[in-house]
């Protein structure tokens, strides 16, 4: 790629313009890349941010099919973010959670509503890359209140995390699945379940709601956020 100038702006440039020409700041940007904002500003006065262009083209691609939500394109971004490297080939290190190679290491996503109806395919890494690391899975999901089985708190519905229910204003409620106080799921075994549905995080989900006993047959989530870690 091109280094790019103000006058001629390479294809990081070119794809931020295209995420501020719908709404976004660059400041925004920045946040959902994980990245701070000078960098953005990097890609049109300093041709910088090859690393960033495979996560700007997909950020770009969810918010013309519709999606809005900062935190969902931030899962993302994440997914999509391809790391520098040393000289000696090896992954730069840089700030951020996806660390999950190492002891100790953690990543995560997050999907919203336009992401949840599409399968939260951006999720699909964080259980993959956890699995192949032996590595644990928390999740918490937001559904309609009638839509879960178990009263809010109920050690039915997650044992252990009584504290992990936050009722909001619009009827529906949060849950929290697994934590590495409890010693959270095998994402191995996570990771078989998406495969299974083809890569659909949502249906995942959803069935082992439906299968545990925790959600009714047309449960419709609304949010979803994964969380993955190796013990130390």
């Amino acid at each position: 790629m091109s280094p790019g100038t103000p006058q001629d702006p390479n294809e990081a440039a070119r794809l931020t313009q295209q995420l501020l020409d719908e709404g976004y700041t660059k400041r925004q940007v920045a946040k959902m890349l994980g990245r701070d904002a000078s960098l953005v500003s990097q890609f049109f006065t300093k041709g910088k941010g090859a690393s960033m262009v495979g996560a700007l083209r997909q950020m770009v691609r969810a918010v013309r099919g519709g999606e809005r939500d900062t935190d969902a394109l931030s899962g993302i971004a994440g997914a999509n973010t391809k790391r520098r490297t040393t000289k000696g080939g090896q992954k730069a290190r840089v700030r951020g959670k996806d660390t999950i190679g190492t002891p100790g290491g953690s990543m995560a996503g997050r999907a919203g509503k336009q992401a949840i109806k599409s399968g939260a395919a951006h999720l699909a890494p964080v259980v993959h890359e956890t699995g192949q690391a032996g590595g644990k899975l928390a999740f918490t999901v937001r559904m309609k209140a009638n839509q879960f089985t178990h009263s809010a708190g109920s050690k039915d519905d997650s044992p252990g995390l009584r504290r992990g229910v936050i009722p909001r204003a619009d009827g529906t409620e949060e849950r929290t699945y697994g934590s590495s106080s409890t010693g959270g799921f095998d994402a191995a075994e996570w990771s078989q379940r998406v495969a299974d549905h083809h890569g659909d995080v949502t249906e995942a989900m959803k069935a082992w709601l439906v299968e545990t006993g925790r959600a009714v047959e047309d449960a419709d989530i609304a949010y979803m956020e994964v969380r993955g870690w190796v013990s130390q």
